[in-house]
């Protein structure tokens, strides 16, 4: 199947492949930036992004939108010219503010999930920041879309459609995950295709949309396109390149992950995720871990109430203490059997 640059607007990435957001400290700015220099969208989370600075418990806030120009200035000096964009969830605390950190540092596009963006266009006004909600179903994209038009007159630059496959937080219930076959999610895709061409006839400008969760190969993608999509989001396989931002161990837990290792945990912060099987998982379901210290992190988090730390236990992971650890993934992690070059997999996929 041919592949057609991805145009946002009068951004042009030559392959139609955005890295996703993984956050804390997973995707920053050192594999944002080589993914933009293969052709692709490099795309730095800002979860909790600061977790390296010196004052990140004492100042998570501060520490995290330091971090925020910083991890920007740094996938520029690597990108070539390509396109860089962030991942901003919309129930992270100061949600607005990390935006405006992100504009201000002269951000591409700014992709937006976990809860629904509806002042994302007040925010980004006047500026050439693209936009992106990601939604997962039909009534989702209806309502962003809807919100957007009534209040700004304004319609996405793009919109992301995260299936049950995806790592990290995700849109579905439990019950739905565990029978992802009935949910026939092809069809919803399409549905939500057809929602966004009525969108870009509307407004008189192309709209495109991408497909993310499950996208491993060509294989993956060409089936992704035979639907109707514009591109792919692919986060999971970017783990495992020598370019990702996280530790040597992180990536070798995805290394030796078999398929019956991937499990859908329930988060902290309300919503269900998929990660690896590990220590960690096996004493947090036993027993309530200590909350030592809280970072401010997620609007739905309540302290007092929840079985562990999800900036803790993230932040363990990432640094290589992967037994004590939240491991997030997507459902292919397994297949994940060495480490490769970010170039290597766009010459794969173009």
């Amino acid at each position: 199947m041919d592949r057609k640059p991805l145009k946002i607007g009068e951004l042009t990435a030559r392959i139609p492949v955005i890295q996703g957001g993984m956050g804390v400290g997973v995707s920053l700015g050192g594999l944002a930036g080589s993914v933009a220099a293969a052709g692709g969208v490099g795309v730095i989370s800002t979860a909790q992004i600061g977790w390296r600075e010196e004052d990140f418990k004492k100042n998570p806030m501060d520490a995290n939108f330091r971090a925020v120009k910083k991890e920007i200035a740094k996938a520029r000096e690597l990108a070539q010219g390509g396109i860089i964009g962030v991942n901003i969830m919309v129930a992270t605390q100061h949600y607005q503010d990390y935006v405006k950190t992100a504009v201000s540092a002269g951000i591409d596009l700014i992709i937006s999930g976990a809860g629904l963006p509806i002042d994302l266009p007040r925010m980004v006004e006047n500026t050439k920041t693209k936009i992106a909600p990601i939604v997962s179903s039909l009534k989702s994209l209806h309502v962003i879309c809807k919100m957007w038009d009534r209040k700004y007159h304004r319609a996405p630059d793009l919109v992301v459609i995260e299936g049950p496959k995806a790592g990290g937080h995700l849109g579905f219930t439990k019950e739905e995950l565990s029978d992802m076959e009935a949910l026939d999610y092809d069809s919803v895709i399409r549905s939500i295709i057809r929602q966004t061409k009525e969108y870009e006839e509307k407004f008189g400008k192309e709209i495109p949309v991408v497909v993310a969760g499950g996208i491993f190969d060509r294989e993956d993608m060409d089936h992704a396109l035979s639907l109707g999509a514009d591109g792919v989001q692919m986060g999971t396989r970017f783990v495992t390149t020598y370019e990702c931002d996280a530790s040597p161990a992180y990536k070798q837990a995805y290394l030796e992950a078999e398929k019956e290792d991937i499990c859908i945990v329930q988060s902290p912060v309300g919503m269900p995720g998929r990660a690896i099987k590990n220590a960690f998982m096996e004493r947090v379901q036993a027993e309530r871990q200590p909350i030592p210290y809280c970072y401010h992190c997620i609007t739905t988090c309540k302290p007092k109430e929840i079985p562990y730390c999800i900036t803790d236990a993230l932040v363990q992971a990432v640094e290589g203490n992967v037994d004590n650890g939240l491991l997030f993934c997507g459902a292919n992690a397994y297949r994940c059997r060495r480490l490769e070059h970010v170039k290597d997999i766009f010459q794969e996929l173009a």
